[in-house]
């Protein structure tokens, strides 16, 4: 029998009212005035974790960590890995290096200070690490990041480095940091979005299905699947001052976002974003070359 491919699997740690879809209509300096569910969403998700014997990454954002500390810890004693998402979900591409590296520190040390766990990995908030951000790999190497996930390889409205390959790789000559991208399939010579997200809620469970197989089958590599805890939480409060656009992406299907979820747990193998790093090292292609 073939060996089975360990896929990645990840939750985006952040709360209802931090994501990019409403960063036009709710301030920052608002967030504590409005009511947490991180918490709540979060410990739903170790349960259907614990329940399929599943271990996954958390890239969880620094203010959350300042304030959910108790949650952090329950994350990593129960297996899972800890990995940075930024400090408030700005994305990379507004900053320059040096208040990227404010950023990243920042971040960290919130992280490792709540959970007692050393961070080595990072995902650029909605994926934004991209050709304008040369200096971002830079700067997370030298901070002593082993890898990042930041990178869609895909065109799209709000991300996406299109040129960037579809698997591991390793962005600078001198440094073992590798960036391992979220996963597209391919179809007609276009790439499709299909590590999960807003996709895989909107789009039939079969879409999801064909893809992470063809990845793991024809291409023989692991696909890398991301959600947020607001996915599974119908019940969060509604945001009147978006677009249109923006209340679709975000609203739609959260009913049976954790249906979905149960059923992909149960249809493939699933590990920590550290581990498959591990094992990606190997056939990381060089950037560069």
């Amino acid at each position: 029998m073939p060996e089975t491919v360990v896929n990645g699997l990840s939750v985006d740690v952040e709360d209802w009212f931090q994501v990019g879809a409403f960063e036009g209509v709710i301030e920052r300096e608002h967030w504590e005035t409005l009511g947490s569910r991180v918490e709540r969403n979060c410990e739903a998700i170790l349960e259907m974790f614990a329940r399929a014997d599943v271990k996954a990454t958390f890239f969880t954002l620094g203010w959350v960590a300042q304030r959910h500390g108790p949650l952090l810890r329950r994350i990593v004693e129960s297996g899972h890995e800890l990995a940075s998402h930024g400090w408030d979900h700005e994305r990379v591409f507004r900053f320059d290096r040096e208040s990227f590296g404010r950023d990243l520190d920042r971040s960290r040390k919130a992280l490792e200070d709540a959970s007692g766990q050393r961070i080595t990995g990072y995902r650029a908030p909605s994926f934004s690490i991209d050709q304008r951000t040369p200096w971002a790999y830079m700067e997370l190497a030298e901070q002593g990041f082993e890898y990042s996930s930041s990178v869609a390889p895909i065109s799209h409205d709000h991300y996406g480095w299109r040129a960037a390959p579809r698997f591991a790789f390793k962005p600078l000559p001198w440094s073992d940091l590798i960036e391992i991208p979220v996963t597209t399939a391919h179809f007609a010579g276009r790439r499709l979005a299909a590590g999960g997200g807003g996709f895989f809620r909107v789009l039939p469970y079969g879409f999801s299905r064909w893809a992470i197989r063809q990845v793991n089958r024809e291409d023989k590599r692991p696909a890398v699947f991301y959600f947020h805890p607001w996915e599974i939480d119908p019940q969060q409060p509604r945001v009147t001052g978006a677009s249109m656009r923006s209340r679709v992406r975000h609203y739609t299907n959260l009913g049976v976002m954790a249906q979905k979820l149960e059923q992909l747990i149960r249809d493939f193998a699933w590990g920590r974003m550290d581990l498959l790093a591990h094992r990606e090292r190997a056939l990381a292609v060089d950037l560069a070359a």
